[in-house]
């Protein structure tokens, strides 16, 4: 039991996660379990006389099934062992099942909402010139191939599940509603349901589109080189901990199911945390972030590995630092487990790197960045092209300051527990607490300042 800390309510203890640390433990077993075992291919069906090509499996479909080996243990695990379906938070009665009759007219509406969801962004999809070329014509084949099994699958899910929810008429039901316009609906609802289903349509496809190139490298990756070619071992390693990022962040979206408690509880509402988030990805990010658009930081700036090329000691050095600000970004996906998505509320995360900051992944990847690109470093354009640089990253920063507060935002008004997090964190975190101290003082001195009576 949590014991308060003064008679005002502050708490002393760090709130209990709503994502067990075995779950992303698990999904991380089972997707190197299935990356070793395509790495070995060659020397497996050849000890088994297996018929076909002796090869590395490094194509997309490997990358596609890899998503089975991490997700399937984290479902295993949320339900035999952290019992998430008994949450409150599902919405379900598993111990009251209401009769079918009363249930059926409920669901019809509810598919109708729900297909006809699919279908307006099937249709964006087909707008959308970027979904057909480079690497999301991969997502395209995949979404593609599982759009009739979804259709078919869904019938009997949405009648299965109404009959055990608290409230079956949930923000797909009143979007279903307004179009059969047989019984009343709410807006708020509607506009609720519609955020959800935007962020997983436009990141789910992004997710599983970036899901082979990181894979092949990694299962192709040759160990021989890694030893020989400097810096070689440490880019090996960001690329590895990359792939776990996307898989396991994939999974994330793909399994956005109530029973498992994973389900988007909110959207986040506000315009300028959805502005902040959509600029740092396709096709948003192109002519902002890459090279030679607005804050492009990389022009003439070869690198930590161009400038460290003559000091081996140190470019390992620096390598590594690299590999650990990568790792904090890979443990800040794995931690959440089955819930990880971008501007979504699907429960509190407060263990492994979010117990020292509230924005470990942000601050983690800027740090990277800075610290790979050494943008004030240039080969070409003097000063003027390393400011350049210098102010083109320092902007990319503040959009993800700019898309952590609006995060920060949208949290605090949605749950209690994020709120104690968050008070918590402003006191007791290692990262957090000295910049939320930093923020106060310079709040007090100008306050101060306001205050002095003009001369």
């Amino acid at each position: 039991m949590r014991e308060a800390a003064s008679s005002s309510g502050n708490r002393t203890d760090l709130p209990r996660s709503d994502v067990s640390a075995g779950v992303g433990l698990v999904g991380l077993a089972g997707l190197l379990c299935w990356i070793v075992f395509c790495r070995a291919f060659p020397e497996i069906s050849a000890a088994l006389d297996l018929p076909g090509p002796r090869a590395r499996l490094d194509g997309p479909y490997a990358a596609l099934t890899a998503l089975a080996f991490s997700g399937l243990p984290m479902v295993l695990w949320s339900v035999f062992v952290d019992k998430v379906h008994r949450n409150p938070s599902t919405g379900i009665d598993w111990n009251a099942r209401a009769d079918a009759e009363s249930t059926r007219a409920i669901s019809f509406t509810k598919l109708t909402g729900l297909w006809a969801t699919w279908a307006v962004l099937a249709a964006l999809y087909a707008i959308g010139r970027w979904y057909w070329d480079g690497q999301y014509l991969f997502a395209m084949e995949v979404l593609g191939f599982a759009a009739i099994p979804m259709l078919l699958l869904s019938i009997p899910y949405v009648f299965w599940l109404d009959r055990r929810m608290e409230n079956p008429r949930d923000g797909t039901w009143h979007f279903g509603a307004f179009l059969l316009a047989r019984e009343p609906w709410d807006r708020e609802k509607v506009i609720g349901h519609w955020r959800a289903w935007i962020i997983k349509g436009f990141f789910g496809a992004f997710m599983i589109s970036i899901l082979p190139g990181g894979f092949a490298a990694v299962v192709n990756a040759n160990l021989a080189d890694l030893a020989s070619q400097p810096g070689a071992l440490a880019l090996a390693m960001i690329e590895l901990l990359f792939v776990i990022d996307v898989q396991i962040g994939t999974v994330g979206y793909l399994m956005t199911l109530r029973p498992l408690d994973s389900h988007i509880r909110s959207g986040n509402p506000f315009l300028a945390g959805w502005i902040a988030a959509l600029l740092c990805y396709p096709p948003f990010v192109y002519g902002v972030m890459d090279a030679g658009g607005l804050l492009a930081y990389e022009s003439n700036a070869p690198g930590w590995r161009h400038w460290l090329a003559d000091s081996p000691m140190l470019l390992s050095l620096w390598g590594g630092w690299l590999v650990m600000l990568t790792g904090v970004y890979a443990w800040a996906t794995m931690v959440f487990g089955l819930r990880f998505s971008n501007l979504t509320y699907r429960g509190v995360i407060t263990h492994g790197p979010y117990r020292f900051t509230r924005h470990p992944a942000y601050l983690s990847k800027n740090l990277f960045w800075w610290s790979a690109a050494l943008p004030f470093l240039v080969t070409d354009g003097g000063p003027m092209e390393a400011l350049r640089n210098v102010v083109g990253l320092s902007l990319v920063s503040a959009i993800y300051y700019w898309r952590a507060r609006t995060e920060e935002a949208h949290l605090l008004g949605e749950d209690a527990k994020y709120r104690e997090y968050h008070a918590w964190m402003s006191q007791h975190g290692i990262i957090t607490a000295p910049l939320a101290a930093l923020g106060r003082a310079i709040t007090r001195g100008r306050s101060s300042e306001e205050l002095q009576p003009a001369e």
